[in-house]
């Protein structure tokens, strides 16, 4: 081959190398960017993965704080509870005592009351025995009329039916008083009712038995009721308190006394003028003598009325049964009827003429 011939060979195969060069550095040039772009993600992607860590680092360590806290909020609670749980159950504790302790107090006032007197066991056996004396009186009263009427001829016959009459008239007196409370000769029966007072007033018992006063007696309580009993002899008025409540506890206190005294004979008549004071009247009486609904009624301890003139037929039937009624007339009553003043038992609550009651409930 020719130089010529070579020298045309070179310079058709120069271009052909001159591009191949070109592309080869084109090729590396675009490998090198790839692999730059790729390190730039490969530190991306590290950085990323490094924050996240981090990230989760500081979840969990605000988990466990927020988990710390959130045990001692609950132990501190838990502990509050405990402390007022301990705190309850040692005043339920003292509570109990303290009951405990009243009632032991009872049950040797009752034991010691047993050993001296025989209180109870002697209550019945005078209501029996007084109630013997008047069926006895009543026998004599009959036979002494019988005898009456029976002609003799001898006139110095007549004389023995005349003096056993006026003996039994005189027995009859002697047999069943009338309730005068102020008078000397009931000095017994007033001692009885002060130390009745004295005890409601100084030794409250909340948890006594039937009939007898349960709620705090105030020494304002028991000067009226001692001007009631002593004073009035039993019979008359007394300045309301202003409170329907009050009135029931001072009312509520004259039962229980009574009830002492004469035990089942007495029946407590009331009056007021509408159902609802009535109703409030037989609330405040349970709740102050821890009787029931079963004690209201025609043939029970308390009769409820609301005119003046059935009650008065009522207690007519019960003194004819030889039974004590006890007259209790409301303040709204502005007038009272003369036929109850006849009774041996009546106490009337007059309204403050400078406070004139008002409607008001008694809960």
């Amino acid at each position: 081959m020719s130089s010529d011939d070579f020298s045309s060979v070179e310079s058709s195969v120069k271009p052909t190398v001159d591009v191949a060069n070109s592309a080869i550095e084109s090729a590396a040039a675009a490998k090198t960017t790839a692999v730059s772009e790729l390190e730039s993600r490969i530190a991306s992607l590290q950085k990323q993965e490094k924050d996240l860590k981090q990230r989760v680092e500081d979840l969990q360590a605000s988990y466990s704080r927020s988990l710390q806290d959130q045990t001692q909020t609950v132990q501190a609670d838990l502990g509050r509870l405990i402390k007022q749980g301990l705190l309850e159950l040692e005043r339920r504790k003292q509570a109990l005592q303290t009951d405990l302790e009243q009632l032991e107090r009872r049950q040797e006032r009752i034991r010691a009351e047993m050993r001296t007197s025989f209180a109870g066991v002697s209550q019945d056996l005078a209501i029996r025995v007084q109630g013997f004396k008047d069926y006895l009186v009543g026998s004599l009263q009959d036979l002494a009329s019988a005898a009456e009427q029976l002609e003799l001829t001898s006139p110095e016959a007549d004389r023995p039916p005349a003096r056993a009459a006026e003996a039994i008239a005189a027995s009859a007196d002697q047999a069943a008083p009338a309730p005068a409370f102020a008078a000397q000769r009931f000095q017994e029966q007033t001692e009885r009712i002060r130390s009745l007072l004295d005890q409601y007033r100084l030794r409250p018992d909340y948890y006594g038995p039937v009939w007898q006063l349960r709620r705090t007696f105030e020494p304002v309580h028991a000067e009226k009721i001692s001007n009631w009993f002593f004073t009035q002899g039993g019979r008359g008025a007394v300045k309301s308190m202003g409170s329907r409540l009050q009135n029931v506890l001072i009312a509520s206190t004259g039962i229980s006394v009574l009830r002492t005294l004469y035990g089942d004979r007495l029946r407590t008549l009331i009056l007021a003028n509408t159902p609802e004071r009535l109703g409030e009247w037989r609330r405040g009486l349970q709740d102050c003598l821890g009787i029931s609904r079963l004690d209201f009624g025609s043939d029970r301890g308390l009769v409820l009325f609301e005119a003046p003139e059935p009650l008065a037929q009522r207690a007519d039937r019960l003194l004819d049964r030889e039974q004590l009624p006890f007259i209790i007339i409301d303040e709204s009553e502005d007038k009272i009827n003369l036929s109850l003043l006849q009774f041996p038992l009546w106490l009337a609550f007059a309204p403050d003429p400078m406070n004139p009651p008002a409607d008001y409930d008694y809960y």
